[in-house]
């Protein structure tokens, strides 16, 4: 049983790093005021981006707060990957790995990060707190990129999602 314990511990940190932002995109998040995200439906069809603040953690994962009831939160509770343009609807683009955190350490980042980076979260307008997290209003969304989409790749609501792992089959031809 401790063995298993250690080793958990020990894949545990390695897991949660999937892949750091390409130099491409950490340039790009590093500059933005904005990032949109778009998630996938149950059908495999893209969701219509939405424009959503962030930060970033050292690693240039990618850490956003909203309402445990939006579709995006619904649908990431429920496995969906992010597709995330960085800056505008047709900027640097990746597929990500997004999971609602408990983890109190990342949620206290998005406490501190926000209102640091955005004037309204400083004044208090749309500004996570401890009390938010803890009563249930936000959720706090980590997006760990996976890999780039092409430079171009566009938002296309109702069409295909790309996969999360290139290497995999999409859905419809399993």
């Amino acid at each position: 049983m401790a063995a298993a314990v250690l080793l958990a511990a020990l894949v545990a940190p390695a897991a949660t790093a999937i892949a750091a932002a390409s130099p491409r995109d950490a340039g790009a998040l590093a500059k933005s005021t904005y990032i949109y995200i778009a998630t996938v439906r149950k059908d495999g069809n893209q969701s219509q981006a939405a424009p959503v603040w962030f930060i970033t953690t050292g690693d240039n994962q990618v850490l956003i707060e909203t309402s445990p009831a939006s579709w995006k939160a619904r649908r990431i509770k429920r496995g969906s990957p992010a597709l995330v343009w960085i800056g505008s609807r047709t900027g640097p683009a990746f597929i990500g790995k997004a999971e609602i955190v408990e983890d109190k350490a990342l949620q206290d980042q998005v406490i501190a990060g926000y209102p640091k980076k955005y004037m309204l979260a400083r004044i208090g307008y749309a500004r996570p707190t401890r009390a938010k997290l803890d009563s249930g209003q936000i959720v706090v969304i980590r997006i760990s990129p996976t890999r780039d989409l092409p430079d171009g790749f566009q938002s296309a609501p109702a069409t295909p999602a790309p996969v999360l792992d290139e290497t995999a089959k999409p859905a419809s031809a399993q």
